[in-house]
């Protein structure tokens, strides 16, 4: 049995587009094993009794790239970008509030803009992403630059 690709092609994505996607709990063993990976152990992520006198949040929270990590995963896990995406060609991001262990998070994006390209089989949308808590309170938003195939 082949591949059956089930993410949309740029022809099928209009601006204004709205995708939502399932609900994820961020927790601890997540924070220790991106700490791992990415070798940033700040005490902001991994020292509960440092973050409670030093910070602001008066514990821990997540790296911010960490949930940008995530909401990638999420998006995906929608299915519209896979097998139809050629290249991410910029991801930016703001993070715009704090993300505690045992908070749950999801992703809106929409389609805020498409651009042609010069090869006829692909163009570029821009995709504006928010990821909000359990609250609806923003965390993170900002834009992904996505090279799509074309329908042809």
């Amino acid at each position: 049995m082949s591949y059956r690709t089930r993410g949309l092609t740029f022809d099928q994505f209009s601006v204004g587009d709205e995708f939502h996607t399932a609900s994820r709990t961020v927790t601890e063993a997540d924070v220790v094993n991106f700490a791992g990976i990415s070798g940033d152990y700040n005490p902001l992520h991994t020292n509960e009794e440092w973050a409670k006198e030093n910070t602001p949040f008066e514990t821990r929270i997540a790296h911010g790239v960490l949930i940008q990590s995530i909401a990638t995963g999420l998006a995906n896990q929608l299915g519209i970008f896979e097998g139809t995406t050629i290249a991410v060609m910029e991801m930016t991001s703001r993070f715009v509030g704090v993300v505690r262990f045992g908070d749950t998070i999801h992703v809106v994006l929409r389609v805020a803009d498409k651009k042609e390209s010069k090869k006829p089989d692909r163009g570029v949308a821009n995709v504006y992403i928010e990821v909000l808590n359990q609250r609806d309170e923003p965390v993170l938003q900002g834009n992904w630059i996505v090279m799509l195939k074309r329908s042809i």
